[in-house]
């Protein structure tokens, strides 16, 4: 008893908990999107979530410093699987970003976002910023670019826009919190704005048709625009305390495409209103500084870097699901992670959820 007691008290179990509760309301909020089609969603969700729960506790067990170790054979097995996707891949909706197996299909551009937390900070946990070390800055931040830039190139021919837009987001998170001057930050970014004009080529026709309804949704109504004016009449229908659960008419009726997946939010603001839209945001707002609390309190690079990757990855979802379910923010097809469908974003989110509290518990166990 005694030493189980002990073990608890080296876990957070409030991060534990609000992960728990925003799983379970994922489910809730998935039954009432697939209430008059079919329950196979909910049966596959909650064997995900079970799923991602043992990777969880197989993260908290192997330990964050092991799998810092691993993270190169990671990497290269992640761009082999990248790879492996443009010759052989499942494609769907215009895009071959799934490996399909005999009873699941994989998504490796999900779990590959913890894998580059995970390498770029095995590379500059090695390096501390000092003033030592400002003439080697430029060098640091090259290496990290390019093992950043390979993986979006090869995920942007999929294409996947999203999670390039992640990657690139997790890497200016990890080179400022490792120490990088903020005008190398301001150049690395102005850069990437520049040179969006090129990544334009590499766009399918419904990307590009998806951008430009960003800034006219009326310009295809019926069309790439209709997603987005649903969600916006879904979520604004909902008023301040929602229609109720399974009430909400856009999702109910199959007015809107999608809301099982990238366009949830809307289903929650639709049925829990304001109020409730809020509630979760709260929810991944302490996830958010939970992380980031982790990060302040580690004593090692490693640790620092990672727990601030993951919550910079936590952000960055949240802000573009949301907007473009509010309709400020292009459709790019990322997830509301622990809530939308399909479990390589809920499997990958928990692992991630692992390495916080494994990072969290060994700064307990160092007191």
């Amino acid at each position: 008893m005694n030493l189980k007691h002990s073990f608890l008290r080296t876990l957070d179990i409030p991060l534990i908990v609000v992960t728990l509760i925003i799983s379970v309301l994922g489910l809730f909020f998935l039954k009432s999107a697939t209430y008059t089609y079919s329950t196979d969603y909910l049966t596959k969700q909650t064997i995900w979530l079970i799923l991602g729960i043992l990777v969880l506790i197989a993260v908290l067990k192997i330990g964050y410093l092991r799998l810092v170790e691993l993270s190169p054979i990671l990497y290269i097995l992640g761009l082999f699987l990248f790879v492996l996707i443009l010759l052989i891949g499942d494609p769907k909706l215009g895009a071959q970003r799934w490996l399909q197996f005999r009873f699941f299909t994989f998504q490796p551009s999900e779990f590959f976002k913890v894998v580059l937390i995970l390498l770029l900070s095995r590379y500059l946990g090695y390096y501390p910023r000092s003033l030592y070390l400002k003439r080697n800055e430029l060098k640091k931040i090259s290496v990290c670019g390019c093992l950043t830039l390979l993986p979006i190139l090869l995920i942007l021919k999929q294409p996947d826009l999203g999670t390039a837009l992640v990657l690139g987001f997790i890497f200016l998170i990890i080179i400022y919190v490792w120490g990088t001057r903020i005008k190398y930050i301001i150049f690395i970014a102005v850069c990437g704005l520049v040179s969006l004009p090129l990544f334009w080529h590499l766009l399918r026709g419904y990307q590009k048709r998806r951008l430009l309804v960003f800034l006219n949704p009326d310009l295809d109504p019926l069309g790439a625009g209709y997603t987005v004016i649903q969600s916006k009449i879904a979520i604004g229908s909902g008023g301040f305390l929602g229609k109720g659960w399974l009430a909400g008419t856009q999702s109910q009726l199959n007015f809107l495409p999608e809301h099982h997946t990238d366009f949830i939010f809307s289903v929650i603001g639709e049925e829990w209103g304001f109020l409730g839209g809020l509630l979760v945001i709260l929810l991944y707002l302490f996830l958010i500084l939970r992380a980031l609390r982790i990060a302040r309190l580690s004593k090692n690079r490693n640790g620092r870097l990672i727990a601030a990757g993951i919550a910079g990855l936590l952000l960055i979802h949240i802000i573009i699901n949301i907007g473009m379910n509010i309709g400020i923010m292009p459709i790019t097809g990322l997830p509301l992670l622990l809530i939308s469908y399909g479990g390589s974003s809920l499997i990958t989110t928990l692992s991630a959820i692992g390495l916080l509290l494994s990072i969290d518990r060994e700064n307990r166990l160092s007191h």
